[in-house]
């Protein structure tokens, strides 16, 4: 009787070490797949990042084309007008009230002849000037 209970052990043990090995077999399968899943994933990631980064990068430089194409706009119209100041912020002390001749002229010191005249005559319409 004591033999056969050796044998089943024996027996069970040989069927454990069997299960034991099947196992870690199992396992190296599972983190090989495992590895080569985190690789793929890891792969379509950054194809789909690069993807927005360029979108996003071709965004950008479409708006930077198009501010600097406005600057030169603006730049082109702003060279070719008058260049005035508003009288109000000039010569602004109290309402109605007379501003000498000589902080008018030094005012306008930074415009041409034609516009020095112009301003001086459409201040002396409005009364400012005394």
């Amino acid at each position: 009787m004591e033999e056969m209970q050796v044998s089943g052990l024996v027996e069970m043990m040989e069927r454990l070490s069997a299960a034991a090995c099947a196992l870690e077999l199992a396992v190296e399968r599972m983190s090989a797949r495992q590895e080569s899943f985190a690789a793929e994933a890891e792969e379509t990631v950054g194809r789909i990042v690069a993807t927005v980064e360029t979108a996003r990068e071709a965004e950008l430089e479409r708006k930077l084309a198009e501010a600097e194409a406005k600057v030169v706009e603006l730049t082109a119209s702003a060279g070719s007008g008058r260049k005035t100041l508003p009288v109000g912020r000039m010569f602004a002390k109290d309402a109605g009230e007379a501003v000498e001749a000589g902080a008018i002229d030094a005012a306008l010191t930074s415009l041409s002849v034609e516009q020095r005249i112009a301003v001086k005559s459409a201040l002396l319409r409005a009364g400012m000037v005394g």
